[in-house]
């Protein structure tokens, strides 16, 4: 066991739940095996409080750090700000001239404000547009934070979240009176979406989404939705936490041709720094004014300065060229070396978050399997990968070598006809929420 593993034992006596982010949770990689908090980060290489250094070809900081860590033009723009004063009583410039590229970026748009993260960004969009449309209902697709608009959808009977982000998500806490008032409908599934339209005619404030998944949407989908939504006068909030900034500079729904009446953006456009922002069309946005949203750190420097940095180096080095290239190698390397093993495995994402899946009983015990063998060869890894201006082609083929090494023990495993278990060091990792002690 090594220190950090040492450290996250201590953690769980001290802080419920071990980590701040479930994803983060050394259960989600490899139970007990994995190393848990790092040391130094710098482009894609990490070092844990044992000195060992690994190449991250996982999640990238959660996919926050799409030029990758430490990217120094960035970080010397925070410090910068942090030389002048990361706070004061008047406000920081960066606030205006980010809100103005952010809108050169979406000229659909017209005002932006902030937050520090996308969960809070998320409920900021919800609360605007039920100020605007002065309604109360939302339809909901895809993971939108852990923020009660977002978590009463599990109020009602059965698991309404199961599909859309994760199973067994008790909305314990989330006031009962808020049941009913957040719908579900599944991505690319038009007629239940219409169907819920039609069930709650002049009652819906906003339809949020996110505007691609894991595939690209049918065509007319996201049209049919913005007809809609504008017919009936419901605001259409794109959630582009996870997409924007990956397909292009700015929201993926640039590439998808639909323009939403508020965007929301957080991770890639800030590459590790905490803000988010919520972007929208005039007359929306104006609603803000009639309700209270205000929080001391949204008007924080640090954090906006080098939000402003990172879109400027997202586009002058052509990021999303980048990171589709990334996606192609990787995706294609991962199909050559399990075909070779004759190890079955399904290949899916779009380019910048890729990912595969093992088409076998057990898959948690395969991606335990994956994760920890690929630890051994010197990779922070599981079967998906964020790609990261920082993953260069000499280290991608270095993981696809390594990746090989490890599908061909897989496969050896499958051809004996023995059980994946019995290759683990540890337990299997979790595929979601669970309690730890």
């Amino acid at each position: 066991m090594g220190r950090g593993q040492e450290l996250y034992n201590r953690a769980k006596e001290i802080i419920p739940g071990g980590t701040q982010l479930l994803s983060k949770r050394p259960e989600m990689w490899l139970p007990e095996k994995w190393p848990a908090y790092y040391s130094k980060a710098k482009g894609c290489e990490v070092w844990d409080l044992d000195g060992n250094h690994y190449y991250d070809f996982s999640i990238m900081g959660v996919g926050a750090n799409v030029l990758g860590y430490a990217f120094d033009e960035v970080d010397n723009a925070a410090k910068d700000a942090i030389n002048c004063g990361g706070m004061c009583t008047l406000n920081a410039p960066e606030e205006v001239e980010l809100a103005e590229k952010l809108l050169k970026l979406h000229p659909w748009a017209g005002m932006v404000r902030y937050a520090k993260a996308g969960g809070e960004a998320m409920s900021m969009a919800a609360r605007i547009a039920r100020a605007q449309t002065g309604k109360d209902i939302v339809l909901v697709c895809g993971y939108h934070g852990w923020h009660d608009w977002y978590l009463a959808a599990n109020l009602v009977k059965g698991d309404p979240l199961a599909d859309v982000h994760l199973k067994g998500l008790e909305p314990a806490g989330v006031p009962r009176g808020l049941a009913g008032s957040n719908l579900i409908f599944h991505y690319d599934n038009l007629d239940e979406f219409e169907s819920l339209i039609n069930a709650n005619k002049g009652e819906i404030a906003a339809v949020i989404m996110e505007p691609i998944r894991n595939e690209y949407p049918s065509k007319g989908y996201l049209e049919r939705i913005r007809e809609i939504t504008k017919r009936e006068g419901i605001v259409l909030v794109f959630d582009e936490i996870t997409a924007g900034f990956r397909l292009c500079p700015g929201g993926s729904h640039l590439i998808l041709g639909v323009e939403p009446d508020i965007a929301v953006f957080a991770k890639a456009m800030t590459n590790g720094y905490p803000v988010a922002a919520v972007v929208g069309r005039k007359n929306v946005m104006q609603a803000a004014q009639d309700t209270f949203i205000s929080s001391t750190f949204w008007t924080e420097r640090i954090a906006l300065a080098a939000a402003v940095k990172s879109i400027e180096c997202y586009q002058k080095y052509e990021v999303h060229k980048y990171q589709k290239h990334v996606g192609e190698m990787i995706s294609e390397g991962w199909k050559q070396v399990a075909e070779k093993a004759s190890v079955d495995i399904t290949v899916s994402g779009i380019l910048p978050l890729i990912h595969f899946s093992f088409n076998y009983d057990n898959q948690l015990a395969y991606k335990t399997y994956f994760t920890q063998e690929m630890l051994k060869e010197g990779y922070l890894a599981g079967p998906s990968v964020y790609a990261s201006y920082a993953h260069k082609d000499s280290m991608i083929v270095d993981y696809i070598a390594a990746c090989e090494r490890v599908f061909e023990k897989v496969g050896k495993i499958i051809l004996k006809g023995e059980e994946i278990t019995n290759y683990l060091d540890g337990p299997i990792c979790h595929a979601g929420f669970e309690r730890l002690n």
